[in-house]
This record gives structure tokens, C-alpha cells and sequence, in this order.
């Protein structure tokens, strides 16, 4: 698979492999042994980019990425997430978590993260969520010293301003910044996208899919479990999945043209964005993940790209991505 380079010298695979979903966020937790598989297979399909963190699960989801990847560690990309007070936190629902980033509690989380993974230093360590109590230049100093220390090799910083993100890298150079981002949200391209360039950091977006929206697997007749977050997000209400299935008819479209599927038209418009964007697709299923890596042989022409802006420029997607108390946590 083509390789991308986040940073100035993290090499990754073109897609990578978003792992919550296996064990959080979108239902019960599935078969263990199953996952297992399918993230082996993934390596052997040329992923070499896997992306956890602490609060899946809380915690089993970066013991299932260890235990995986233990065998194969040496031909891998392992990034994992830091930020909240777990503790704490055992019987909040999402979006009232409380986030910690205080630099002692980033050196103890690190330790267990180590552990879960089964690894001696973390490729990539993200600050999950922007702690508003502890300013972002002692959060940058103390992964500073996890680095020195050899146990993080690079830093790395999810749903942050460009703000934010530039007074951490003053302290501590940021090689990556993960955020949600596909062609139905693009917020990343107004300010992130810029300064990224400028200061040579790469960009991991995470459901690039729309959460399985996009795919065109999803429609307003779909149901959602209790324990399926998107049944709690504005923008999968029913009406508004109707509305916006305006923007799966353009991939769909797209698609029947270039022997594609939604799905890998959605991925190919990413990596047709930026070189130093690597998405970070989270799937249970085989099929849909060789279907996402098909995604990197789909050449999608200038004018293609000039089509598919100029049609969803027309759409308006309907619904707010999170609740209000889940994008209050946001940076950006």
C-alpha cells in the first residue's frame, strides 16, 4: 500500500485502521478473537497505522490492539490517546467525562497504556481532548519528557484549535492532529488545514466515513441500539439522515462511474485532498475493510474532484455532528 508521511518522519499506510468500534461506541463489544483476526489481517493487507485509546471501552480496546499487533509489532504504527480522568469518570455518559491532562496524570496514564499495548514506547501519543484547567504548553512539556524518556516517539493532538496547536508545538513538535473530517464535515479546512502546512504536521482524520453514513449502508429507516452513540447525534435523527442522504446519491453517483463504491469514493476524496493525510476507517468486518484499502487505487481525476465539490457545494447537510455537551469538548 502507498505510504504517507505524517510529520517529518512518521511513515504510515495511506489508510489506516480506526480500532473503537471493535470494542466501543457503536454497540456491544465485539468477539475478541474475531478483532484479533481482523487486525492481523489488515497488516497482511498493508496497514501498518492502528489507532486506540484509553477511554474505548474504557481500556479493553487498547488491550485488544496489543494483544493483535504483540506478534507483529516491529511492521506497525501504534497511536493511543490520553486525556480524561478515567476514575472518575467510570458512570459519566459521553460528553459529561471529565478531561484531565494535568502533566502528572499524563506520566501515570502513559505507564498504563504501555502496559495494555504490550509495547516499550508508544509511536504516537495523542492529547485526546483539550484540557481548558492545565494550559497546552505543560501538557506539550510533559510528553516532552515521555519522548526524552523514550517511552513516546511523537506527539499528537486530536480536536484542537490551530491556536492550541501552535503554542504545543513551540514546546514540543506535534507530528499529527486527529479530527473528524469527510466531505460532509470540513470544518479542519478553514483554519487546521493552513497552519498544518505551514508547520509540516500531518492530518489523521477520523470518520472519514461519516460513522458508516457514507458507505450508503444507512438511510432514515435504520435503527440504533441504546448503546450506539449515533443514536444520540443530531445529525442521525431521522429527518436528517433523509435529508442528507442527498450527499450519498453524489458518491453514488461518483461511484457507478469509477467502479467504486460510495465508500471508496468518500476515502479517495480524502486522500485526494492533502499528501499528508492518512484516514483512520474503523470497521468489524473483512469485507469492509479491503473494500477501505481498495480505496487507495481510486484515481479521482482534477475534474472529478471539480464535479464532486461543485455538487456538494449545492447540499446542505442537516443536523450538528455532536450534542451540544460533546462539541463544548471540542477545541476547535
Amino acid at each position: 500500500m502507498e505510504k504517507r508521511k505524517l510529520g517529518k518522519s512518521l511513515e504510515v499506510s495511506a489508510i489506516g485502521l480506526g480500532c473503537m468500534g471493535m470494542s466501543h461506541g457503536f454497540g456491544e463489544a465485539h468477539d475478541r478473537q474475531e478483532m484479533i483476526s481482523l487486525i492481523r489481517a489488515a497488516v497482511e493487507k498493508g496497514v501498518t497505522f492502528f489507532d486506540t485509546a484509553e477511554v474505548y471501552g474504557p481500556f479493553i480496546n487498547e488491550e485488544l490492539v496489543g494483544e493483535a499487533l504483540a506478534p507483529i509489532r516491529d511492521q506497525v504504527v501504534i497511536a493511543t490517546k490520553f486525556g480524561f480522568d478515567l476514575k472518575d469518570n467510570a458512570h459519566s455518559t459521553p460528553g459529561k467525562m471529565k478531561v484531565n491532562s494535568r502533566p502528572e496524570h499524563i506520566k501515570v496514564v502513559a505507564e498504563e497504556s504501555l502496559k495494555r499495548l504490550r509495547v516499550d514506547v508508544i509511536d504516537l501519543y495523542y492529547q485526546h481532548r483539550v484540557d481548558p484547567n492545565v494550559p497546552i504548553e505543560e501538557v506539550a512539556g510533559a510528553v516532552k519528557e515521555l519522548i526524552q524518556q523514550g517511552k513516546v516517539r511523537h506527539f499528537g493532538m486530536s480536536e484542537a484549535n490551530a491556536n492550541t496547536i501552535r503554542r504545543a508545538h513551540s514546546v514540543q513538535p506535534v507530528t499529527a492532529v486527529q479530527s473528524e473530517y469527510s466531505i460532509w464535515w470540513r470544518r479542519p479546512e478553514r483554519e487546521i488545514f493552513p497552519m498544518l502546512e505551514e508547520l509540516e504536521i500531518g492530518f489523521v482524520p477520523y470518520s472519514p466515513l461519516g460513522r458508516g453514513f457514507l458507505t450508503g449502508k444507512i438511510d432514515e429507516n435504520t435503527t440504533f441500539s441504546e448503546n450506539d452513540f449515533r443514536s444520540r447525534l443530531p445529525r442521525f435523527a431521522a429527518d436528517n439522515r433523509k435529508n442528507n442522504l442527498a450527499m450519498v446519491e453524489l458518491l453514488t453517483q461518483i461511484a457507478a462511474r469509477k467502479n467504486a463504491t460510495p465508500a471508496q469514493i468518500a476515502l479517495a476524496w480524502i486522500l485526494a485532498q492533502r499528501p499528508w493525510i492518512a484516514p483512520i476507517p474503523g470497521t468489524t468486518k473483512l469485507h469492509r475493510l479491503e473494500e477501505n484499502i481498495g480505496a487507495t487505487s481510486v484515481h479521482l481525476t482534477a475534474e472529478d474532484l471539480r464535479q464532486i465539490e461543485d455538487a456538494a457545494s449545492k447540499i446542505e447537510v442537516k443536523g450538528e455532528r455532536y450534542p451540544e455537551e460533546m462539541e463544548k469538548m471540542t477545541n476547535l
